[in-house]
């Protein structure tokens, strides 16, 4: 019964505030300090910290960064930076999206 309570008075916070976020925010306006071949996985982890999901494309080792705001009473905004690492534990490549409508600006025009 407790627990019933409980999840219910979250799912109606939930609710009242019509919004979650899943994933932690990072700064993605400038990404230039991602180099290919030079910038390591530690240097990775130094600036952006515990990825929000690993996993393999191909054989080369990903590491993803998300944040994901759904509103249930507006737009979902969602941005991603997946980088893929060499066997070198170097960075052979990244990938950067987003839906937030300051950040697009930014990246549109580059």
């Amino acid at each position: 019964m407790y627990r019933k309570r409980i999840l219910i008075v979250l799912l109606m916070l939930i609710v009242w505030s019509g919004c979650i976020t899943v994933g932690k925010r990072f700064d993605s306006g400038d990404l230039s300090w991602i180099v290919k071949n030079r910038t390591t996985r530690d240097d990775v982890y130094y600036e952006l910290g515990e990825p929000f999901r690993v996993g393999n494309d191909s054989g080369k080792l990903t590491w993803t960064y998300g944040y994901y705001k759904y509103n249930l009473f507006g737009s979902t905004r969602t941005k991603d930076l997946i980088i893929y690492f060499n066997q070198n534990k170097t960075v052979d490549s990244y990938v950067f999206n987003t839906s937030f409508p300051d950040e697009k600006k930014v990246w549109k025009n580059r």
